[in-house]
């Protein structure tokens, strides 16, 4: 494994640490001023439209995995393939939410050497409930 490629594996176990911490300024810090989110149902969005979101969900925990697919790095540019699966579970005792999928992300390693999230097409779908007999 490449110095980059692990640096880009760090960025995936970081989003994720700090989703769950719900540590914002982190994972904000992990993608470009430009960066593109496209998720099925809704126009692409920005870093000023993931953050809103994000504080809007403030009260909810969210938890996760993730399997990381593929890793290719092309020289400032590099994509990962990666399939999430993650629950979001409500305040107040509403039932939690599972939701899993692939995604395929972009990301540019910025002048100060740091790999960043600059497109990302997020598949998650909601998981269906098994039916009672």
């Amino acid at each position: 494994m490449t110095q980059d490629e692990r640096a880009i594996r760090d960025v995936v176990d970081t989003w994720f640490t700090a989703s769950k911490a719900g540590d914002l300024p982190t994972v904000l810090d992990l993608m470009t001023d430009d960066v593109i989110f496209m998720v099925p149902g809704r126009p692409p969005f920005g870093k000023k439209e993931f953050a809103a979101a994000t504080e809007g969900m403030k009260n909810v925990k969210i938890d996760g995995t993730y399997d990381i697919q593929e890793v290719q790095v092309l020289g400032n540019w590099a994509y990962l393939r990666n399939h999430i699966r993650m629950t979001v579970t409500p305040p107040g005792g509403s039932a939690a939410i599972h939701r899993s999928g692939y995604t395929l992300t972009i990301l540019r390693k910025d002048p100060d050497g740091h790999w960043r999230l600059t497109r990302d097409a997020n598949l998650l779908a909601a998981e269906a409930t098994a039916m009672p007999s």
